[in-house]
C-alpha cells in the first residue's frame, strides 16, 4: 500500500533528481540553443528515458512556437512532466542559475575595475559579430526556405533600421505574423501523431496565460505612473522576454533598445556584456543578469533574472494543455513561419547596428573577425575556445 510519506519520498527524490541532472547541463551545455536541445534529448530521453522520442519531439515544437527561449521552457516542460510545476522551477534553476552566477560576477567585476576599455573586451565585442552571424546563417536556412519568406526579411530589416524605436520589433512581429497568416493559411500539415498528456489542469493553465497578459498590459502602466526604477527595470526585462520570438540571440535588440539609448549602460559595457555571455554555459537568455548587475549590482542581476524568464515560465504552463489542438491548427502555424521569418530580418539589422558598427572599427577587426569566424563555422570549434581566442586576439590588436 503507497503512503503519503512514501508519496512524498518520491517526489522529493525525483525532485534532487531533476536538480542534480538539469545542473549538470547548466555547467556543461555550450553551443547556443539547438545544442542545448541535444544534450537534453541525450541526458532526458536516451540515457534516462524519462520522455519517449514523440512526446520530446512535440514539446520541442512547442516550445518552437511560444516566444521566449526555446531551450529554457523545453528544460522546464520537461521538469513539468516528470515531477509538475515544481519539477519545472527546479529544472530551471539548475540549468539557469550557473551562467546567472558567473555574468553577474563578471558584471561586478568590470564595474569595480573599469574592465571597459580592456583590450580583451575588444575581442568580445568582435565575438558577438561572429556569434550572431552564425546564428543567422543557420535560421535563415531553416526559417526563410521560400521567396515569400525571404520577403518578409527583408522588410524587417528595412523596417527595424529606418525606424528605431522601442515599438518597432513588435510593430513588425505582429505585422508578419499577419502576413504569415494571409499567405500560409492553406498550408497543408501532415500530422497524424498522438496526443500528448500533460499534468497541468486548463484551470490553472488560463491563469497562468491571463497573469502573462496582464503583467504585459499592467507593468508599462505602473512604470509611467510610479516612476520608480525598479518597476521599469522589471517592465523592460519581461517585455523583452515575452516578445521575442526565435531564441537568446533575438532578444540582443529589443534589450539594447530598452537599456542603452535611455542611459541604463554604454554601448562598450552592452556588446562587452554580449561577449561574455558567449563564454558560460546556459540560455543566452541569462545574459539580462549581467545587464540587471551593471545597473544595481547582483541584486539587479536577480532581478533581471526573474523578470526575462517569468514570460516563458507562464507561457509554457499556460499552453501545454492546449497543445494537442494548437499544433494541428494550419492558420496558427502560417502566422509562426511569418514570425519566424521577420525574427531573421530583425537579427541581420542587429548586427549591423549595434553589433557591427561598434565592434568592427579597423581592418584589423574584421580580418580578426573573419579568423573567429572560420574557427567557429568551419573548423568546429566549441564556442568557449573562441571566446578565449577572442579575448587574447583583442588585446593584442589594442597594443598595434
Amino acid at each position: 500500500m503507497i503512503t503519503i510519506t512514501n508519496l512524498k519520498e518520491n517526489k522529493l527524490k525525483a525532485l534532487l533528481e531533476i536538480l542534480l541532472v538539469s545542473t549538470r547541463l547548466g555547467l556543461s551545455s555550450f553551443g547556443g540553443p539547438v545544442a542545448h536541445l541535444g544534450y537534453f534529448h541525450e541526458e532526458y530521453i536516451r540515457r534516462r528515458n524519462w520522455m519517449d522520442e514523440k512526446s520530446y519531439a512535440d514539446l520541442v515544437a512547442l516550445c518552437q512556437f511560444l516566444p521566449g527561449p526555446a531551450s529554457s521552457q523545453v528544460g522546464i516542460g520537461i521538469g513539468v512532466m516528470r515531477a509538475g510545476v515544481l519539477g519545472g522551477i527546479v529544472s530551471f534553476l539548475g540549468f539557469t542559475l550557473p551562467s546567472v552566477i558567473a555574468l553577474i560576477i563578471f558584471a561586478v567585476l568590470l564595474n569595480n575595475y573599469g574592465l571597459t576599455d580592456a583590450g580583451w573586451i575588444r575581442g568580445l565585442k568582435i565575438v558577438a559579430v561572429v556569434v550572431v552571424a552564425h546564428a543567422i546563417l543557420g535560421m535563415a536556412k531553416n526559417l526563410t526556405p521560400d521567396v515569400k519568406r525571404k520577403t518578409i526579411a527583408l522588410f524587417a530589416i528595412v523596417v527595424t533600421l529606418l525606424w528605431q524605436t522601442v515599438f518597432t520589433q513588435v510593430g513588425v512581429i505582429l505585422l508578419a505574423g499577419f502576413v504569415g497568416f494571409l499567405i500560409y493559411r492553406h498550408h497543408t500539415i501532415d500530422d497524424h501523431s498522438e496526443d500528448v498528456k500533460f499534468p497541468i489542469s486548463r484551470r490553472f493553465a488560463v491563469i497562468c496565460l491571463s497573469l502573462f497578459f496582464c503583467l504585459l498590459i499592467a507593468l508599462p502602466l505602473l512604470r509611467e505612473a510610479t516612476n520608480i526604477s525598479w518597476i521599469a527595470m522589471f517592465d523592460s526585462f519581461y517585455r523583452s522576454g515575452a516578445l521575442v520570438f526565435g531564441g537568446g540571440h533575438v532578444v540582443l535588440p529589443l534589450l539594447e533598445r530598452e537599456f542603452v539609448p535611455t542611459g541604463w549602460l554604454t554601448e562598450e559595457e552592452f556588446l562587452s556584456g554580449y561577449g561574455a555571455a558567449q563564454a558560460v554555459p546556459g540560455p543566452l537568455f541569462t545574459f539580462a543578469a549581467y545587464i540587471g548587475a551593471v545597473i544595481n549590482g547582483w541584486q539587479g542581476g536577480l532581478l533581471a533574472t526573474f523578470a526575462i524568464f517569468l514570460p516563458a515560465f507562464l507561457l509554457i504552463l499556460g499552453t501545454l494543455p492546449f497543445w494537442n489542438s494548437l499544433r494541428r491548427n494550419p492558420k496558427i502555424k502560417g502566422a509562426l513561419m511569418g514570425v519566424n521569418a521577420a525574427v531573421v530580418g530583425i537579427l541581420i539589422a542587429a548586427l549591423y547596428h549595434p553589433i557591427w558598427t561598434n565592434s568592427i572599427l579597423s581592418v584589423g577587426d574584421f580580418a580578426f573577425a573573419a579568423i573567429l569566424f572560420s574557427m567557429l563555422v568551419f573548423w568546429k570549434l566549441p564556442p568557449w575556445i573562441i571566446v578565449v581566442t577572442g579575448a587574447i586576439g583583442g588585446f593584442l590588436l589594442s597594443l598595434i
